[in-house]
């Protein structure tokens, strides 16, 4: 049995120190750190190997661990915790560039992980915008990273299923507990799980979601092959899977719906205070308190909304800015379009519009494909627009999904911005030359910090103008719209877990403040009710890239370029801003 390496070192250099003889533990003989780093890497695709089959591995395309079981948390807190253990035995100052970045990297990774698994999320392992139950769907459609071209592929995906039904068992034992200790998840919240459970739970076989592959199966199957396939997932969902949710989601609806939490913000939950600071901490990887958030959030809101007067003025609307807003989210010239493929194609037409100008700004260009696609209609109506990433070796595309539940009120006056957020050169850019850079070792191809992620896509927001888009004024306020969507976060975010606000405060919060329509705000809010400070990251991550774009400019004067920038922010990959402000500072002192 082959043993866990940084195990072995922890083990060698403990027993070394315990010795009445041995020399120093600083002589102990260490691999190189690329060695450690790699075996991470491995270690953690087997530890959770959805991530590899997104990444496009597929050697773990069977598994699915109960990662909600006591079991399983606690084997990851040993796989984290022996990792940091070995990295303390290497020395950051003996490190040069890459190397020395890896370790500072992974070993926030590690803290960070650690601190995650200490919130009892396992207790409330379902909500209705992310989770196990809307991944397995998503994979399932056949349309996502799980492939589905053999047989094997076929057999891989039953054995996840399987696998997913005592996932489920698990979920609904874990509520159970999680009822009796206080972690609940919000009643209108647990209202909104409901259906998409039963989108799931659909019979006949053949018109479940989980039936699509089937549906779909190569040409290159034999008729056996085909007929053997059809009827093994037809026993599984019909016998199997469909009774395990739905007899999870008749949980849902009864008992735990009963006992559903009628507080809004994490502070209702045991230690919720506390859990926020470690949250905040993760998700935005600064030191700042929710007050500060808070108070940096009202003075954003200020200042775009000052941008937005401008807008209003040109177009020569003469009411306020609050009727302005009603105006755009009301206005029928900028709900055009009669077919979702007709949203589709008008993302892809801004594609072209800004391809000349690209090359202005960016000569790092990723070879990984990109689409554009509308969400899985089992998620649509409470999916926000979003990237997913392509396959590490390039083979799948990196992929925009667009929500459009209702395409006669599609409103398209942020849709450039957006596309500049999820696409081009938002995420797909950043995501993908992640990928593709081989100078990074495995697990900085993948790894990914919300501040560093969602901040380099909105900054690309604003970069439109320069991109040869904008030109119509309903687009620019799209922009300034979206600015003041994630600023009007730091508000309402810091609001509903911090200082006690109501869903509906935070509601009412950002419809006087943004032109979103009603049923997005309430979207929006219930996702920050159960992803506490995910929604700050965007905002603080931008600042933070404009503030070093910013001192750029101004230190390196004729030397600055904007190409080189972009290079040195994204070159990488993923980062903690303090580690990307460190990197940053040292190209501009380099240059001077």
């Amino acid at each position: 049995m082959k043993k866990n390496v940084s195990m072995y070192l922890l083990l060698a250099f403990l027993a070394a120190g315990c010795k009445k003889d041995a020399k120093p533990a600083e002589t102990v003989a260490l691999p190189g750190i690329d060695s450690i780093f790699k075996n991470y890497y491995e270690g953690n695709l087997k530890l959770n190997p959805l991530n590899a089959t997104f990444a496009g591995d597929n050697r773990y395309n069977d598994q699915l661990p109960i990662d909600i079981s006591r079991e399983h948390i606690n084997k990851a807190k040993t796989f984290y915790q022996s990792y940091l253990d070995t990295l303390k035995m290497y020395n950051a100052d003996a490190l040069q560039g890459e190397e020395k970045l890896s370790r500072a990297i992974l070993e926030w990774d590690l803290n960070q992980q650690l601190q995650l698994l200490s919130l009892n999320n396992e207790l409330i392992p379902i909500n209705q915008f992310w989770g196990l139950p809307l991944t397995m769907g998503q994979l399932g459609s056949g349309q996502s990273a799980q492939p589905f071209k053999t047989v094997k592929d076929y057999e891989n995906w039953l054995s996840r299923l399987e696998k997913f039904t005592v996932w489920c068992d698990t979920a609904q034992a874990n509520m159970k507990r999680g009822v009796a200790k206080g972690y609940v998840l919000q009643k209108p919240l647990i209202e909104k799980v409901i259906p998409q459970l039963e989108g799931l739970s659909k019979l006949p076989a053949e018109e479940n979601l989980f039936f699509m592959p089937v549906k779909n199966m190569p040409a290159e199957l034999s008729t056996d092959e085909k007929a053997k396939i059809t009827e093994a997932y037809t026993k599984l969902i019909t016998e199997k899977l469909v009774p395990t949710i739905t007899y999870l989601n008749e949980y849902v609806k009864t008992d735990y719906l009963a006992a559903g939490r009628e507080t809004d913000g994490i502070e209702g939950l045991p230690n919720g205070k506390e859990a926020y600071a470690k949250l905040i901490k993760f998700f935005t990887t600064t030191d700042m308190t929710a007050e500060q958030i808070h108070q940096l959030g009202l003075k954003e809101v200020d200042r775009i909304s000052a941008e937005m007067e401008k807008v209003k003025q040109q177009v020569g609307f003469k009411g306020n800015l609050k009727a302005f807003f009603n105006h755009v989210r009301n206005k029928k010239e900028l709900m055009p379009f009669k077919d979702p493929q007709q949203v589709i194609d008008n993302f892809n037409a801004i594609h072209e519009k800004m391809k000349p100008n690209l090359a202005k700004l960016f000569d790092l260009i990723p070879k990984t494909q990109f689409e554009v696609r509308r969400t899985e209609a089992f998620r649509e109506a409470s999916a926000s627009a979003e990237y997913s990433q392509g396959s590490l070796d390039g083979t799948r595309p990196g992929i925009f999904y667009v929500p459009i539940p209702n395409v006669r009120e599609y409103n398209y006056y942020s849709d450039e911005d957006l596309f500049l957020h999820e696409a081009i050169p938002g995420h797909h850019y950043q995501v993908s030359l992640q990928q593709e850079n081989t100078n990074l070792p495995e697990f900085r191809k993948t790894n990914w910090y919300s501040a560093y992620g969602e901040g380099w896509a909105l900054y690309t927001e604003s970069l439109g103008k320069e991109l040869g888009l904008y030109d119509d004024p309903y687009q620019y306020f799209g922009m300034l719209g979206a600015e003041m969507h994630r600023a009007i976060r730091l508000v309402v975010d810091t609001g509903l877990h911090a200082k006690g606000w109501t869903r509906e405060q935070a509601i009412q919060y950002s419809l006087d403040n943004e032109a979103e329509s009603e049923a997005s705000v309430i979207a929006e809010i219930e996702r920050y009710m159960v992803i506490p400070a995910q929604a700050l990251s965007y905002k603080i991550g931008q600042l933070k890239i404009l503030e070093l774009r910013a001192k750029a400019e101004k230190e390196m004067g004729d030397k600055f370029s904007i190409k080189e920038f972009h290079n040195k922010v994204l070159e990488s990959g993923s980062l903690p801003l303090a580690l990307l402000e460190e990197k940053i500072n040292g190209w501009i002192a380099s240059a001077k």
